[in-house]
């Protein structure tokens, strides 16, 4: 709570009363924080900010975020209002930090507004979670998202992740779960409550890596994670499993 405070401090310091309000959304809001899980806050905003609150704003992430012993990463979007009230797609996003894209930030100085389909589902948690920081409840101020939408994002965000199996194994095949429990059944689950679901439907000989992405999440820090090498041979053939169900074409990457 402390780090949601300096979070909520920052914004204020920065945006003032340009922000509208602040509010959580991933595993806070999901069945709760796990090992990995990082701090995920949505800002909305009334306007663009500058480049200089820009600046000031990912230098107080630099320091708030995983960056000293005990602290979290920190996943901080911030949305002007007017551009997903009315909702349209895909939506722009007015900046965009996660402790992934520090190295990339470090070198070219603060995210710019880009198009950002994960808005979708960012936003489908906030109101689903209805955990305002500070500012009104989040359904005074979101329109909700089309379910259509909540698609296009979801299939829109496979490419991206399929590039990353190799380095971030645990994550990719959750996300790749709950992406497919998020179209069958319409709603966006905890990591660990989609692999549940799917892992009813998939047949014995594509489970064993989805188990244990799951108490990988459960129970480390990515740092602790490990697969075995028969496990990360099972891996490809488990991904191309979930695709054809989401309906997609297999990955062609040999596996490793």
């Amino acid at each position: 709570m402390d780090q949601i405070q300096e979070i909520v401090g920052l914004v204020g310091d920065v945006l003032g009363p340009e922000a509208i309000g602040t509010y959580l959304h991933g595993s806070l809001v999901l069945g709760g924080l796990k090992p990995a899980s990082d701090l995920d806050v949505l800002v909305v905003s009334h306007r663009r900010m500058d480049d200089q609150e820009r600046g000031a704003l990912l230098e107080g992430l630099f320091k708030i975020s995983g960056s000293t012993a005990g602290s979290r990463p920190v996943e901080l979007t911030v949305v002007v209002r007017s551009e997903v009230c009315p909702w349209r797609f895909p939506p722009t996003g007015d900046f965009l930090y996660g402790e992934w894209l520090r190295d990339e930030f470090e070198a070219t100085g603060a995210p710019q507004p880009e198009p950002m389909p994960d808005l979708a589902l960012l936003i489908t948690m906030v109101l689903a979670g209805d955990r305002p920081l500070t500012g009104p409840p989040p359904a005074q101020v979101l329109a909700p998202v089309p379910h259509a939408d909540l698609v296009r994002a979801s299939l829109a965000g496979i490419p991206h992740l399929l590039d990353d199996l190799d380095g971030d194994t645990r994550n990719v095949v959750l996300t790749l779960a709950r992406i497919w429990t998020t179209l069958t059944i319409g709603e966006i689950r905890s990591k660990d409550a989609a692999a549940d679901w799917a892992l009813a439907q998939l047949p014995p000989e594509h489970r064993r890596v989805l188990e244990h992405a799951k108490e990988l999440y459960l129970n480390c820090r990515y740092s602790e994670e490990n697969w075995s090498e028969e496990l990360r041979a099972q891996v490809r053939p488990h991904v191309d499993r979930v695709l054809a169900e989401i309906d997609l074409p297999p990955t062609t990457a040999p596996a490793t």
